[in-house]
């Protein structure tokens, strides 16, 4: 071979080696940088506020079943006023996929309405096969897939 392509071929390995580390970082910096707290629009009041509600009159809680992968299938997460979804074992839904992030997503509850966000995961976090870029409103029968894993809301 000659000179000069074996100094192109040097120079193409080189190219691939700095994107490949620059995907790395680009990969641990997602991990390790702080999440931004989710913006939710609060509705313009179109009449008089809601009456209180008593605690014996509160709305029935949701839950997310795991429908996908099959060795998981059926397991069932009572949607509390606010958690936390990853791999990491502090999280309310620890989930033991290499998709997931540590702390991949954020589901709580506003106004008897449930919203999801994205934690800044490397993979995303898809709502009705949509990713989900904000906080997102999701209702009963929505499926949320983060990685592997997807659950539905009842």
């Amino acid at each position: 071979m000659s000179e000069q392509l074996l100094n192109v071929f040097k120079i193409c390995l080189l190219a691939v080696l700095y994107l490949f580390f620059a995907r790395v970082l680009r990969a641990v910096w997602a991990e390790l940088k702080e999440p931004k707290p989710a913006v939710v629009p609060s509705p313009v009041p179109a009449g008089p506020p809601p009456a209180p509600v008593s605690p014996t009159e509160q709305p029935a809680r949701s839950h997310l079943v795991v429908i996908a992968p099959e060795e998981q299938r059926g397991r069932s997460y009572e949607l509390l006023d606010e958690l936390t979804v990853g791999r990491a074992a502090g999280c309310h839904i620890a989930l033991e996929d290499r998709f997931v992030s540590q702390l991949h997503a954020r589901m709580f509850r506003r106004d008897n309405q449930c919203f999801i966000e994205d934690l800044g995961s490397t993979n995303g976090t898809f709502l009705n096969d949509q990713k989900v870029t904000s906080a997102a409103l999701f209702t009963k029968g929505d499926h949320v897939r983060i990685g592997n894993v997807v659950m539905e809301l009842e």
